[in-house]
């Protein structure tokens, strides 16, 4: 999703359109939730004047996260609408209010990290499964393990077993 600004000088005053599948697998290194992202339909149009360009862009796509209760698979299904713009004048005068405005750097204006960036925003802090209840949820683990109310309250603490003995052979 890359253009140089002389391809985009082309389409002054003339629609330019696009409409892809792009790979943003490398996502998965910087965000280690994501176990899997499938490719992001990314779709728009792009209005050019002489001062700016302004990129209306619609991202659809999927990706696996990992249940917080659970840690299966679930699938997250996102769709971002955003505006980017970028300045080709360096001289326009840039307003406070626009958020998402950019300056060019360089002759490449390149849509893909704007785009990880409003991916990356979209994920969830956390997501559950639609399983009921924690079945799935495992009872244990390295050094841990799921402990029930009444099981704690059987347990005795190893440092006063003994202790516990010698009550029981006070009540014989």
């Amino acid at each position: 999703m890359k253009w140089s600004l002389q391809e985009l000088r082309s389409f002054y005053r003339k629609p330019l359109t696009f409409d892809e599948h792009v790979d943003f697998s490398e996502l998965m290194k910087r965000d280690k939730e994501i176990r899997r992202i499938s490719p992001v339909h990314v779709k728009g149009h792009a209005d050019i004047t002489q001062q700016k360009a302004t990129f209306y862009i619609t991202v659809e796509g999927e990706m696996i996260l990992p249940c917080s209760t659970t840690l299966v698979d679930v699938e997250f299904p996102f769709s971002i609408k955003t505006t980017e713009i970028f300045l080709l004048d360096p001289g326009f005068p840039i307003s406070s209010e626009e958020e998402n405005l950019h300056k060019v750097e360089g002759n490449v204006i390149d849509l893909n990290p704007y785009i990880e960036e409003h991916i990356l925003l979209a994920k969830p802090i956390k997501v559950t499964s639609k399983c009921e209840g924690a079945s799935q949820a495992p009872h244990s683990g390295e050094g841990w393990q799921v402990v029930t109310e009444e099981d704690r309250k059987n347990k005795i603490d190893p440092r006063l077993a003994d202790l516990a003995k010698f009550f029981e052979r006070d009540n014989k």
